[in-house]
C-alpha cells in the first residue's frame, strides 16, 4: 500500500502499489537522539541502548505544573530547550546555559500525580532533589520533576523518523539551507540517509532495518505519519522562534483535519540486533 494526500487539508489515503524500488533493506542512520527530560534539548545520544520501546532514558521524566496538572510541552516553554540533560547509572543532571547545574539520583516517596497530556492523563510520580528548584528558578514558576512509564509521556510512537532527503527538500522551499545541521528541530529518534523526499512515507506497515552507530541493526515497523506543530519554529539551540518552516509544510504538504503538517513517519521496534543482510523486505 502507499500514502497519498487526499487534496487540500484533508488526511491521507491509501493506493495500491508496487513495491518501491527505492526501499531497500537497510538504511544508515547518521543520527539517533532524544531528550531524558520531555521538553528538554534534544541531543544526540551515541550508543544508547534500545529495546522493544525505543531507547531506554528516552524522557523517563517530565516536569510538571503541579497546581494545574500539567505536563510541561517545549511549545509553550521554549526556554525547556536551553537545558540540557544526561542520566549515567540512574544519576540525571541538568545543565542551564549559565552553568548552573543540578545532579542527584531522582527517586520519590509514592507521591503520584495524574497528570494531563495532549487531553490524556497520565499517572507520575513526582521526585525528590535539587532539579526541580533549579528548573523553576530557570523557568519562573513552580514545577516539579516527575519520573513517567515508559512512553507515557511520548506523543506518538516508541520511534519517530525523518530522513536526509525531506529536511533537504524542506530547506530548499523554506530557504532555511542550514536545515541539516538543525535536525533536533524535528525531535527525530532516528535521521536515516535517503535520496528520494518523503519516501518513508511510502513505507507504512513495512518493516525496515536500520544501522545505528555504536548501537547496531535494529529492524522498525514504519507507521503513521506525523502530524507537526510550531515547535518546529523554534531554534534547537536557543528555543527562539524565528523560522518559517510550520507555514512552509502547510503550504506544501499534506494536513490532517487540524491543519497540521505531515513531516516524518512514526515507528515500533520490531527486533535489536539484527543480521543484516542485502535482499530487499517484502
Amino acid at each position: 500500500m502507499q500514502l497519498l494526500p487526499d487534496g487540500g487539508a484533508a488526511t491521507w489515503r491509501q493506493v495500491s502499489a508496487p513495491p518501491s524500488p527505492t526501499l531497500a533493506s537497510e538504511f544508515s542512520v547518521p543520527s539517533l537522539g532524544f531528550a531524558h527530560v520531555k521538553g528538554t534539548r534534544h541531543e544526540a545520544r551515541p550508543g544508547a541502548a534500545v529495546d522493544a520501546h525505543g531507547p531506554i532514558g528516552d524522557r523517563e521524566f517530565c516536569f510538571v505544573d503541579v497546581e494545574r496538572r500539567q505536563v510541561l510541552k517545549t511549545v509553550q516553554n521554549p526556554r525547556l530547550i536551553r537545558m540540557t540533560t544526561s542520566l549515567v547509572d540512574d544519576t540525571l543532571t541538568i545543565t542551564l546555559p549559565d552553568g548552573r547545574s543540578a545532579s542527584g539520583v531522582s527517586v520519590g516517596q509514592g507521591e503520584r500525580l495524574t497528570c494531563s497530556y495532549w487531553k490524556r492523563p497520565v499517572d507520575l510520580e513526582l521526585t525528590d532533589g535539587p532539579h526541580s528548584q533549579l528548573a523553576s528558578e530557570w523557568l519562573g514558576k513552580p514545577v516539579r520533576l516527575a519520573r513517567a512509564r515508559r512512553g507515557d509521556v511520548i506523543y506518538g510512537a516508541g520511534l519517530s523518523i525523518v530522513t536526509t532527503a525531506s529536511i533537504r527538500e524542506l530547506a530548499d522551499r523554506s530557504g532555511h539551507h542550514e536545515l541539516l545541521d538543525e535536525t533536533a528541530r524535528f525531535r527525530a529518534t532516528l535521521v536515516l540517509d535517503a535520496d528520494e523526499p518523503f519516501i518513508e512515507e511510502t513505507w507504512r506497515g513495512r518493516d525496515v532495518t536500520v544501522n545505528v552507530p555504536d548501537v547496531g541493526a535494529l529492524r522498525v515497523r514504519i507507521g503513521d505519519p506525523i502530524a507537526r506543530c510550531a515547535i518546529l519554529d523554534l531554534d534547537p539551540i536557543t528555543g527562539e522562534r524565528g523560522s518559517n518552516l510550520l507555514k512552509t509544510l502547510a503550504a506544501s504538504r499534506p494536513r490532517n483535519e487540524a491543519g497540521e503538517p505531515y513531516f516524518g513517519v512514526n515507528a515500533e521496534v520490531i527486533e535489536t540486533s539484527v543480521e543484516t543482510s542485502a535482499a530487499p523486505d517484502t
